[in-house]
């Protein structure tokens, strides 16, 4: 990381790591106790050790002259890094809590390991530790590939990569000491909401100065999806967290929203953060790593842009779907519903579009493990988005909400469509950052591969039947008009399909396990510290 600033940039990150060490004392000794004082502590520390570090190398020798021709792979190499850091944490206290859903008795007395203060560790490593950082990585070498120049500078890389994984450490660390806004899916504390957004507007205002300083006169597709990312994202976060601390000395804050008004927010923040983070960030992931990769360019470069403006469009609208047979006014339950059925369109283009680049290129997809993943991604996008569409149907939205139909869905799109484009990407990454031709062992992609598809299938299958099964058992009625089953029957009758969803989630960790072990082996075997590449003479596309 620090022998490739310069020693201004030096200079800058030493001041800013002391700026940091000292807001961390502040909080710390503001708070003094509690998950604030805990998370001025992380930052005191974080803080101390850049600045220790920035300071003894100083008198380092300088990177060599020529930097600015060549791409600023670092920041990728850590945030892969990183992104299978989280992986391990998120999917680990994924099957933690999936196996505690059928062996409840096990958890032991420590608080902390319960399934009310994992859960949101395994949502919050898995979409924010594990996808965020594989986004940011990615955007990163994939915004410097298609403009053909470097990124801005060499600092902001690291603010906006070290700042997030702080959020993200500030974020798991105060579920288990039971600090949460109790928000789906946006539960950090309102200090850890406002630095977020000062490392988002960082990490904005980088993508935008790098596309500003091209040397290809196209902007390609890729860079309209992550850019549509990280727009709406900082609008979406900012929305949903407002919030009105107790006292600047504690975590504890009054959300401004409340009642239906705070639903609906939420659900406006939680499909929308399915569009554009777990959706058009990993669109802009595909629509570059899948060519590359077969060999071959984009089907319709046209429908892939048409497919981004009916994207944007349709889904900002379609959060209120989750919302039927609420108090939310009956116009918006049936807007998002509408919206929700419309947006399969651009969503199958996209697929579709995907698939289609590989015609005449299913040999590779035969022998290429990499390019398996990323097919067996497309497919999966596919698939997710119209049973989103269909569970956005009233008349069906009544069978499946609350069941675990709805976790069956989530999951084919996090571990289907999200995990798979990730492995895909990060299998053509770390060999080229890395200086080699290929992975250290490709037969362990293989074995990746299988366990990965096999995992999600077993947990997908389970899932739909499982919900389908709750949803028919609480809507059965007897001959007297009675409930045919107690709450409680339908609960044991989730016992096979729980065991079956541990399994499943138990054999994906295992996959990413082996990506994990056989990336340190690539990247140790890499030629010292493998070197930036030379920036691209010939067009990008």
């Amino acid at each position: 990381m620090i022998n490739t600033l310069s020693l201004s940039e030096r200079r800058l990150g030493l001041v800013l790591s002391v700026l940091l060490a000292v807001l961390g004392l502040v909080m710390a000794a503001a708070a003094r106790h509690g998950a604030m004082a805990v998370h001025g502590g992380m930052a005191m520390v974080l803080g101390v050790a850049l600045a220790v570090k920035l300071a003894a190398a100083l008198d380092d020798p300088l990177p060599a002259a020529g930097r600015a021709s060549r791409y600023y792979d670092a920041p990728t190499r850590f945030g892969i890094v990183m992104t299978l850091i989280w992986a391990m944490i998120g999917m680990g206290a994924g099957v933690w809590v999936a196996a505690l859903l059928y062996w409840p008795e096990a958890t032991p007395l420590l608080p902390w390991t319960s399934f009310g203060r994992l859960r949101p560790v395994h949502t919050t490593g898995i979409i924010f530790g594990f996808g965020g950082n594989a986004l940011i990585a990615t955007s990163f070498f994939v915004v410097q590939r298609t403009s053909r120049t470097r990124l801005a500078d060499s600092v902001s890389p690291w603010v906006v990569l070290l700042g997030f994984n702080l959020f993200c450490l500030w974020g798991v660390s105060g579920y288990l000491m039971g600090s949460t806004q109790s928000k789906e899916y946006a539960e950090a504390e309102w200090y850890a909401d406002i630095w977020l957004v000062v490392v988002w507007v960082t990490y904005f205002i980088l993508y935008l100065r790098t596309l500003a300083r091209r040397h290809e006169p196209h902007i390609y597709v890729a860079n309209w999806y992550y850019l549509a990312f990280i727009l709406v994202v900082a609008m979406l976060h900012i929305v949903n967290n407002l919030a009105l601390p107790v006292r600047l000395t504690t975590a504890e804050s009054f959300p401004i929203w409340a009642g239906v008004q705070d639903a609906m927010v939420q659900w406006w923040y939680g499909h929308n953060a399915v569009a554009f983070f777990l959706t058009a960030g990993f669109l802009g992931m595909l629509y570059y790593f899948l060519p590359v990769r077969s060999g071959r360019p984009i089907w319709s470069y046209r429908l892939s842009i048409l497919s981004f403006w009916g994207i944007v469009f349709f889904y900002i609208w379609v959060g209120s779907h989750h919302l039927h047979y609420t108090a939310l006014p009956y116009w918006a339950q049936t807007l998002g519903m509408t919206f929700s059925v419309m947006l399969l369109v651009p969503s199958w283009a996209s697929a579709g579009n995907a698939i289609a680049t590989l015609n005449g290129a299913w040999h590779k997809v035969r022998d290429d493990a990499t390019l398996r993943f990323m097919f067996v991604a497309a497919v999966f996008y596919g698939l997710s988005t119209f049973e989103g569409s269909f569970l956005a149907i009233r008349p069906v939205n009544s069978l499946s909400h609350y069941t675990d139909w709805t976790v069956g869905h989530v999951h084919s799109g996090t571990l289907g469509w999200v995990a798979m484009i990730i492995f895909g990407a990060i299998y053509t990454l770390v060999p080229q950052i890395s200086g080699r031709e290929t992975m250290a062992s490709p037969r362990a992609v293989e074995w990746h591969f299988w366990l990965a598809v096999t995992g999600t299938l077993i947990y997908v299958v389970a899932m739909w039947n499982a919900g389908i099964t709750q949803g028919l058992m609480w809507r059965a009625y007897d001959e007297n008009g009675a409930l045919s089953y107690s709450f409680i029957e339908s609960v044991r009758a989730m016992a096979p399909y729980y065991l079956l969803r541990t399994i499943g989630g138990a054999m994906f960790l295992a996959g990413a396990v082996i990506c994990a072990l056989n990336c340190r082996a690539t990247m140790r075997a890499a030629p010292i510290e493998a070197a930036d590449r030379p920036l691209a003479t010939q067009p990008a596309e």
